[in-house]
């Protein structure tokens, strides 16, 4: 696999090169795409306070991703070099005859081809690197410029959409990625003074962005002669949080790894599995799998059909359990769909409903569970299921009120006998997930698994 992967500093990580601090920052490279025949005075705006909040030292490399072409000086990759040049594999197309939506999905093509080309040229020749993305549109340029930075763009370089459409539910243009989104209060059309306040204000946060990234790219390496730490990756929920923190505080404690916890809100458990994807966890430890209970049942709070799968195909040390697999997670108390509201249901918050999972359904997350191992597992050997027989979550030991034995019992059932003959170690333990010895046999597992225990 060629090595994308994505360089994360922290603040601790800015003191590791002192001799890097002390040379001249380079000209920042900014990428900002723009519908450029409908918000072109809008787009050019952009690109001025950019080049003048930079100081001149910010270079901008304008790409017009509109339906039509336009001709002026600024525009730096045109339109119509854009869909020639760069049009996908399945041939070029008469953008003036597509409708509205699949002209978006075409540009969406042309433009992340030439960005991923401009992407792994900058990794090649730092000359040429780029060290930021920003748009400004509409619906459409939102979905058109995000559809782009998601495909090519890892997490942790920075991009910035000024957009119309941040508020409400921004999952399909955010995904799992950090794309930040800069709310236009006014539309994207005509240059009022709120606008030019707003996008003036974009261009100071990408400049600042761009250079930060800029500077920390070259930091990357060794503290004080140490070898670069491990980063493992743990998954969380507020029912399983005691189990986690253990866990990190034990591998950071007692081995050369820096944790990455993510909350499994859906967008949490696509942001592991693609840091897995992008190369930049080496282990993972799946402590808190409820997204899978949400896929199958329909929660709000489901990270997709793939979950698993990144850590299984990379063959990376992979520990899975079962934490928080009692509960769906759903909205509001009134809005919990009709079928579900005989259920068992605890309020977590105003705006969480927890629904407890019944045996059948613990049975099928138990059995997807099996099938992604069996489907995906690239090298069993790194692959264990713990599990924590005496609770799942905080709320599921006995006498909480999401205890349920026969359902713990079937999807316990479902995995013992699903994995059965595969090579892949199953480890009951008959503590509950957030018992501390528990998280600190887990933590040690996985450092076996890694091979750094001692």
């Amino acid at each position: 696999m060629s090595d994308h992967r994505l360089k994360i500093t922290t603040p601790d990580d800015l003191t590791i090169h002192l001799e890097s601090s002390k040379k001249e920052t380079k000209m920042p490279h900014i990428v900002l795409l723009g519908t450029c025949d409908t918000k072109l005075d809008e787009i050019l705006y952009l690109r001025s306070r950019i080049l003048e909040n930079g100081s001149g030292k910010s270079k901008v490399t304008l790409v017009d991703v509109g339906r039509n072409p336009v001709k002026n000086d600024n525009i730096d990759i045109p339109q119509d070099v854009l869909k020639s040049n760069y049009a996908p594999a399945e041939g070029k197309q008469d953008v003036a005859s597509l409708a509205r939506g699949n002209v978006i999905k075409y540009m969406i093509s042309c433009a992340t081809n030439w960005l991923r080309e401009a992407y792994q040229r900058g990794l090649k020749n730092p000359e040429e690197a780029i060290h930021g993305c920003v748009a400004a549109g509409g619906t459409g340029g939102t979905s058109l410029a995000a559809g782009v930075m998601r495909e090519v763009l890892p997490i942790g370089f920075p991009k910035l959409i000024v957009s119309t459409n941040a508020s409400g539910d921004t999952r399909p243009v955010i995904g799992e990625t950090d794309i930040t989104l800069m709310y236009s209060v006014c539309d994207v059309a005509g240059l009022n003074y709120l606008l030019r306040r707003i996008l003036s204000n974009a261009a100071g946060a990408i400049n600042g962005m761009a250079q930060e990234y800029e500077k920390s790219i070259g930091e990357i390496g060794t503290a004080d002669g140490e070898p670069r730490k491990k980063r493992v990756g743990l998954t969380m929920f507020g029912v399983t949080t005691p189990c986690v923190d253990k866990i990190r505080q034990h591998l950071e404690a007692n081995y050369n790894i820096e944790c990455f916890v993510f909350h499994c809100t859906g967008a949490g458990g696509r942001a592991m599995e693609r840091l897995v994807s992008e190369g930049v966890l080496e282990a993972v430890l799946d402590v808190t799998t409820t997204e899978i209970c949400d896929q199958i049942c329909g929660g709000v709070m489901d990270a997709g059909p793939q979950r698993l799968e990144a850590p299984l195909k990379a063959g990376i040390p992979y520990l899975v359990s079962v934490g928080a697999t009692d509960m769906v997670n759903l909205g509001p108390k009134p809005t919990v769909p009709e079928r579900y509201q005989g259920r068992k249901l605890f309020e977590h918050n105003p705006t969480v409903t927890l629904m407890r999972t019944s045996p059948e359904e613990c049975a099928a997350i138990g059995n997807f569970i099996v099938d992604k191992i069996k489907s995906f597992a690239s090298e069993p050997g790194v692959v264990q299921v713990i599990l924590p027989v005496g609770g799942v979550s905080m709320i599921a030991t006995p006498g909480g009120p999401f205890h349920d034995a026969e359902a713990d019992n079937a999807l316990f059932s479902a995995i013992k006998t699903g994995l059965e003959d595969t090579g892949i170690n199953v480890v009951q333990d008959q503590r509950d997930v957030n018992d501390e010895g528990f998280a600190v046999d887990v933590a040690e597992r996985l450092a076996a698994a890694m091979g750094m225990r001692q």
